[in-house]
């Protein structure tokens, strides 16, 4: 029997695709992109077409497992889940009795999640079991600072609105890898005569394609900005009325921009001063002007402060109040007047927070100690920095590792019990985009494969068993998502919308123009180019637009960098990657060394290395390396990757990961 059913895609990409998918005798065969979204416009990208490939792979968990012999040593017994779950019960409880629930620390990130999967009853669950706080600080935590502080809850350009755009600046962000239907609406655009900028350290391709690119050196992203808006003021461009009616702290801007000349900025940043001017020459004389703020450019030391100059300069120019005109950082921040906290159902917990940046450093605290992780939607053991420590942590036998995943990842093989979970296309989602501003309500479409279950049923049945469950809750998919909808003041517009095609608009549409339908959601309405509270948090750094110069040195003088591979969603559907991992390096740094194409090298910094093959490229500035994030341990020849040389500190706001601030040397193995 072949059936074809609606869903939608809810991994961690900005474009929140439409599905089409094909059933067969109870097996997903095929998924192909709707049409009701025009950003989806009826194609999706490689790695969701090749979904079945990661539902019926050998390394998929079918059963409760529980360990047996020494930790990573890949002995298991399959177990059924009320013995699992009555382990994992015990365990807890018994941690909590005698440590208390602080000893308990939930591991999780959710970007490929929707409602039901992360926050609702898992966020219930650990907030009244009084278990630590996780600070979620591998992507977008500084971007967000930055933008909530600049301009509160406000919705960016819309996607579709580039293709009125006179001028596109990609910053800090590959469409072609991680938003694969933003490039024909550029494309769009160009033809019609758009200019198109990409600030990027490397050559993707639509910087092979870009009227200018500026290949920055990673953490001079910040420079480069205020040199820019410093331009923009000292030459008589910028727009005094906008400033004066709707910004605030105007010239305390100006002032910490003029630090900046465009030669200093050009030094520091790597770049020719020319290709600054050329910048400042488009921006200013193109309207609608567009900037894409990406998540590269936040990985650094200067992180927060680089977003926040780069989002302040639509202001300074005047670029709002047209379609197609000022920035897009996440477009989660339309009004949808739904709230995640709806269905976890429980204010957030007074415990300690900890940021999940830092695992090994949280996994050494004391008072109490952190004697058990619970770790779902995520896969530290490749993802979090440290990761020499992460693993040597993850380790110890005095520490309860459980794991609730869809595949045996390296975070599952170094578990104590490890979970099955369902897929996206196994279960309900209701999910709302950060891209595309759609929420869609998927059911599941296809029974998942042996004993997988969802975290609304894992995490609602250890409610159960933990006796914490109060009248009134809301427990199951469709009692959360019926929740959420009546909380909201457009609650049954909404259902309307999504019980007519499984998607639904926001209140404001789904294109609003920003200073036109939409205002900034601060308090007094106005754009703050040096908010008082970002500022304080950037205090240990100098404050707010403080640069903090490179980290290299003569003895490592390389910036690592680790962008997103275009077949996986970080280190998601890495078990189907075969091809051990590369290091791109530039022809001139490789000739330096006397490195040739194809050579085993080693990648080291003081606190460890990693060994796989190199390919050159000018795909990468001289000065700089990379290597994929995402990768899986087996991908390199020591079972290491970047993460295990991602310097111990943090950007300058929201606790971001600097993952881009690795310094190393490269040299033939």
């Amino acid at each position: 029997m072949v059936t074809i059913h609606k869903s939608a895609c809810p991994l961690d990409c900005p474009d929140l695709c439409g599905l089409d998918v094909t059933v067969e005798n109870g097996r997903v065969t095929k998924v192909e992109g709707d049409h009701r979204s025009p950003i989806t416009n009826g194609f999706i990208c490689g790695k969701v077409r090749k979904i079945a490939d990661h539902l019926y792979c050998d390394e998929r968990v079918m059963a409760p497992r529980i360990r047996v012999g020494a930790k990573g040593g890949g002995q298991w017994r399959d177990v059924s889940w009320d013995e699992a779950l009555g382990v994992i019960t015990d365990k807890l409880a018994r941690i909590k009795a005698t440590s208390g629930g602080e000893a308990i620390l939930p591991y999780h990130y959710g970007g490929s999640n929707g409602w039901l999967t992360e926050g609702g009853l898992a966020g219930r669950f650990f907030r009244r079991l009084g278990a630590s706080t996780l600070k979620q600080t591998f992507c977008a935590a500084a971007t967000m600072a930055a933008v909530r502080g600049m301009y509160g809850v406000m919705p960016g350009v819309a996607l579709e609105d580039y293709a009125h755009a006179q001028l596109i600046v990609l910053w800090g962000v590959n469409p072609s890898a991680t938003s694969i239907h933003l490039v024909p609406i550029i494309e769009k655009a160009r033809e019609a005569g758009a200019k198109l900028v990409v600030v990027d350290p490397r050559r993707t391709p639509l910087a092979r394609r870009a009227d200018l690119h500026l290949a920055v050196q990673p953490g001079g992203d910040l420079p480069v900005a205020l040199a820019i808006a410093n331009a923009l003021f000292t030459r008589g461009l910028a727009d005094q009325g906008f400033l004066e009616s709707q910004a605030a702290e105007v010239d305390e801007f100006a002032a910490r921009a003029a630090r900046w000349s465009i030669a200093d900025a050009a030094a520091a940043a790597q770049l020719p001063a020319a290709d600054i001017e050329t910048f400042i020459e488009l921006y200013a004389s193109s309207s609608p002007a567009v900037i894409r703020v990406g998540w590269g450019l936040e990985r650094n030391r200067n992180g927060g402060s680089a977003a926040a100059a780069i989002m302040a300069l639509p202001a300074v120019a005047g670029k709002f109040g047209v379609r197609g005109g000022g920035y897009t950082m996440s477009n989660g921040d339309v009004k949808w007047t739904l709230a995640q906290e709806t269905g976890i159902g429980e204010p957030a917990a007074k415990t300690r927070a900890i940021n999940m940046s830092d695992l090994p450093g949280a996994l050494r605290l004391t008072d109490p100690r952190v004697e058990a992780l619970f770790v779902y939607n995520c896969n530290p053991a490749v993802t979090a920095p440290d990761q020499r420590g992460v693993l040597a942590e993850l380790a110890r036998e005095d520490l309860f590792v459980v794991v609730h995943d869809q595949v045996m990842t390296d975070t599952a093989n170094l578990a104590d019990i490890v979970l099955p979970a369902t897929a996206f296309l196994e279960h309900r989602e209701l999910r709302r985009g950060y891209g595309a501003m759609r929420l869609y309500d998927s059911p599941a479409v296809v029974a998942p494969p042996g004993d997988a279950r969802s975290n609304t049923a894992v995490f609602g049945e250890l409610l159960r068993r933990f006796d914490l469950v109060r009248p009134g809750d809301a427990m199951t998919d469709d009692e959360l998502v019926a929740s959420t909808l009546a909380a909201s003041e457009h609650g049954a517009k909404l259902r309307a919308e999504l019980d007519a095609n499984g998607v639904a608009l926001p209140p404001l549409g789904d294109r609003p123009i920003p200073f036109v339908d939409a205002f900034p959601g601060t308090p007094d309405a106005k754009v703050h180019l040096v908010p008082v509270a970002l500022d304080r948090e950037a205090a240990p750094t100098g404050g707010l637009y403080a640069y903090q110069s490179d980290p290299g040195t003569a003895e490592y003088p390389l910036a690592l960098i680790s962008p997103a591979l275009a077949t996986q969603i970080t280190s998601t559907f890495g078990q189907l990657r075969s091809a051990p991992a590369h290091l791109e390096l530039h022809p001139d740094d490789a000739a330096s060394r006397g490195i040739g194409d194809g050579d085993a090298v080693r990648i080291f910094n003081a606190q460890g290395e990693i060994r796989c093959d190199v390919k050159l490229s000018r795909d990468v500035r001289p000065g700089v390396c990379s290597l994929p994030k995402g990768l899986w341990r087996k991908h390199t020849a020591n079972q290491l990757t970047s993460n295990a040389l991602i310097p111990a500190h943090f950007a300058d706001l929201g606790g971001q990961a600097a993952f881009n601030d690795a310094r190393v040397q490269v040299e033939r193995a």
